[in-house]
């Protein structure tokens, strides 16, 4: 099934149709699905894959890990057979689900611990090649992992190109000096009706360097959550068909 309208569970089953816990076997490899944690305390959703050549990193919404990135974890390892890890975004935070404190808390995250967690989250994968690839908050982290030097593949969707005023302080940089940095490993995702990435930032996105990739009727979240009033399951497919091409290196 296409990454399009992706289910809020999901059963892990053998190839015969029967349950087998927390593992799976999906094209000949043996996946396994874990909760842990980085060696500072973050936790991490992974699916590791017997034999995997190159390892994925997801950077969560601003909603954090949740089963929607379980799921995602889970389709992107076994569809696009890498070893894969989401990685929490607010570690040292109890918040709610509600909208507004997270909004509050992204003040208060800090790039260095951030972006260093995507980093030690690479190394739990076990591959020499890792690619990264973040929603909306994470989305925008991915910006700011351009320059890292540890993702040579990066597929950023509806990432804040200039950070919102709402989200300054001591710890947050702005993402698009990176990207100008080193807008080789960047693919970005856009709907052209977001609010988040408005058509004077996509335009000092597109003069970095990075491949912009443009949607022209999508708003903010179009692709990675089916249970968002703005998705949409035929542009949805195509992102996700652009960034596995562009993060397995072809």
């Amino acid at each position: 099934m296409p990454l399009t309208a992706l289910p809020q569970t999901l059963s892990l089953t053998d190839r015969s149709g029967s349950r087998s816990g927390s593992a799976r076997m999906s094209r000949s490899e043996y996946c396994w699905h874990m909760r842990e944690q980085l060696a500072n305390g973050t936790p991490i959703d992974i699916v590791r894959v017997e034999g995997a050549q190159r390892g994925l990193i997801v950077a969560p919404d601003i909603f954090g890990l949740r089963p929607l990135f379980s799921d995602l974890v889970t389709r992107f390892a076994h569809e696009w057979g890498m070893t894969t890890v989401a990685v929490e975004p607010f570690p040292t935070e109890e918040l709610s689900p509600d909208i507004e404190p997270r909004f509050e808390a992204v003040a208060r995250l800090h790039d260095d611990r951030v972006i260093g967690d995507l980093i030690d989250a690479a190394a739990a994968t076990g591959c020499k090649a890792v690619s990264l690839i973040g929603f909306c908050l994470g989305g925008m982290h991915c910006f700011k992992a351009a320059d890292a030097g540890r993702f040579d593949r990066i597929a950023s969707f509806y990432g804040m190109i200039h950070l919102p005023p709402a989200w300054s302080g001591p710890g947050q940089g702005e993402p698009l000096p990176h990207v100008i940095a080193s807008p080789g490993p960047v693919l970005a995702v856009i709907g052209e009706l977001d609010p988040y990435t408005p058509p004077d930032a996509v335009a000092d996105l597109e003069a970095s360097g990075a491949q912009v990739v443009r949607y022209a009727d999508a708003e903010h979240g179009f692709a990675h959550d089916s249970s968002r009033p703005s998705h949409r399951a035929a542009d949805a497919a195509d992102a996700f068909a652009r960034a596995q091409a562009w993060l397995s290196g072809r």
